[in-house]
């Protein structure tokens, strides 16, 4: 007999949460603390961001500007503690969507996944789009990661590096624990191992340069201009840990494994990011020429003279399996997204897409959905080349609004009275942390909207064009097709679920404490008492 069809009385104590928040078991609980944590940290990926953001943090704001991982750090870990709380109360698949269909209701859930899907859809894609040189470098001449791969293949790695992805998905959620595990040993790896080994044998500046602009933002409008405008090698790395939560049904305890886990992901990713950003910069044999601009990619010349061909290679490797495990993981975030929209009767198409394979356990039809825009997106970068950058611009907003629409209506239900029951609880702290962490996302979302360069209008405004256009549809959509008018799962019963979970734990205590002092006395023994 499955879990799904025994009787309430033989469920899991998961399964019986899971029940009294209107929903049924599913999926298989396989996935460890260190395998959900493994999902968020590879999702973050420090190696792979500090590597695309290291030349223009630093041709923008100078060394200095690796502060910002640390600056965004903390901001986030505020955002970690709110969700927190949220996920422990409500452990559903779809993480985002459930957590602000509870605390609001469905129409604001709706909007806020639309643009978080489509954020979490355009990462796919982006991320699938940048290891291509590193494959390309990988069987080849290890400086051609310098120069890049040709458009064509390109697009054919991306596409494979999808595919591929996408039938490792389908092995299901023990196939993605392993293989998270794996690209955490990697990415760690090649994280603090280089890093380490860059500032013990190949340190070129000195240690004085993390205080120094090195010139950066003296022809323009001023050094504080341009630290602001480096903000980017923060605010673009520090988020993923969101993918912990959208797993919830997935994990054994995940009331109190999830908020560790997310907690984990930001403070282990900041902290390692923040070690290799420093190893290349004390590394960096010509820093100044990196600052003004003449060098563009640096970190292939200095991966390449420090560690040499054999050295490089194998970070190479490293790097492509985090490269794996970090789209995985993106793909399995946004298919439990869909999925748990689906299972509401919320999305098009509901019926189709909250189907779960009997065999794997995965949420087959939404998983397949997920990958089919990237691809597209994918033909339309071969053509246009030069739009990968506009693309992603739009991905890193829209998953800091989403973010921030969950706090805000965490904040707005704590206003009316609730009380967070799970198994963690930020207690009489929660409302401050709440808004310090509203206050620091709506920083991060005008930093990341603000114009970058000097090319044309829609150029220097594409985060905020390519926001809008997004949003925009969605509230067309919402207002005009109103799919949430068929809806069938709960919505705004935070207080009540609080309540009740309280009460029940009390009732739990009580009778504990009742059968203590009857054994005691050597009254009867409770029915169903095992002696």
């Amino acid at each position: 007999m499955s879990e799904i069809d025994k009787p309430s009385r033989e469920l899991t104590p998961e399964a019986e949460q899971l029940r009294a928040l209107g929903y049924e078991q599913q999926f298989d609980r396989k996935m460890g603390l260190w395998s959900n944590f493994a999902l968020g940290f590879l999702y973050l990926s420090p190696l792979v961001g500090v590597f695309s953001l290291f030349a223009p943090g630093v041709s923008t704001g100078g060394p200095v500007s690796i502060y910002w991982m640390l600056i965004v750090g903390a901001g986030q870990f505020l955002v970690t503690l709110v969700f927190g709380e949220v996920v422990s109360q409500y452990p559903l698949a779809g993480g985002l969507y459930q957590w602000g269909r509870r605390l609001w209701n469905g129409r604001y859930a709706w909007i806020l996944s639309w643009i978080y899907v489509f954020a979490v859809i355009v990462a796919i894609t982006t991320t699938a789009l940048f290891s291509p040189n590193f494959v390309v470098a990988l069987f080849s001449d290890a400086t051609s990661l310098d120069s890049g791969a040709s458009p064509l293949a390109q697009a054919l790695i991306a596409t494979g590096m999808i595919v591929v992805c996408l039938l490792l998905n389908v092995g299901g959620t023990k196939t993605l624990s392993q293989i998270a595990k794996v690209g955490l040993v990697a990415e760690l790896s090649g994280v603090i191992l280089v890093g380490l080994y860059l500032l013990l044998f190949n340190r070129h500046q000195p240690f004085s340069v993390f205080f120094d602009t090195l010139g950066a933002g003296a022809d323009g409008e001023g050094y504080v201009w341009a630290f602001l405008g480096s903000s980017i090698v923060g605010l673009v790395l520090c988020y993923g840990f969101e993918a912990c939560g959208e797993v919830a049904e997935e994990v054994p305890n995940p009331g109190r494994r999830i908020p560790l886990a997310m907690q984990l992901t930001v403070v282990v990713g900041s902290v390692s990011a923040f070690f290799s950003f420093s190893g290349y910069l004390l590394a960096a044999p010509d820093l100044p020429a990196i600052v003004s601009g003449d060098i563009d990619n640096p970190i292939p010349a200095i991966l390449l003279s420090s560690l040499g061909v054999i050295g490089t290679k194998i970070f190479l490797v490293v790097a492509l399996i985090s490269f794996i495990a970090c789209v995985m993981g993106q793909q399995a975030a946004a298919s439990r997204l869909v999925y748990s929209f689906a299972r509401d009767n919320m999305f098009p198409g509901s019926q189709r897409f909250a189907k779960m394979s009997q065999k794997r356990r995965v949420p087959l039809n939404a998983l397949v959905a997920v990958n089919v825009l990237p691809i597209f997106i994918i033909a339309f970068v071969y053509f246009q080349p030069d739009s990968l950058l506009r693309i992603a611009a739009f991905q890193v907003l829209g998953v800091y609004c989403a973010f921030q629409m969950v706090v805000f209506a965490s904040l707005r239900m704590r206003l009316k009275g609730w009380r967070p029951a799970g198994q963690f609880a930020l207690g009489k702290a929660g409302t401050p942390i709440t808004i310090g962490a509203l206050i620091y996302g709506v920083l991060a979302m005008v930093l990341l909207a603000m114009p970058t360069g000097d090319g044309p209008f829609y150029d220097q405004w594409i985060a905020l064009i390519g926001f809008a256009v997004v949003a925009g549809a969605g509230l067309v959509y919402l207002f005009t097709r109103n799919p949430d008018r068929n809806k069938t799962g709960p919505e705004g019963d935070a207080i009540e679920i609080a309540e009740r979970m309280r009460a029940t734990a009390a009732a739990s205590r009580s009778g504990d404490d009742t059968g203590s002092r009857s054994r005691r006395s050597g009254g009867e023994v409770p029915e169903g008492t095992q002696l």
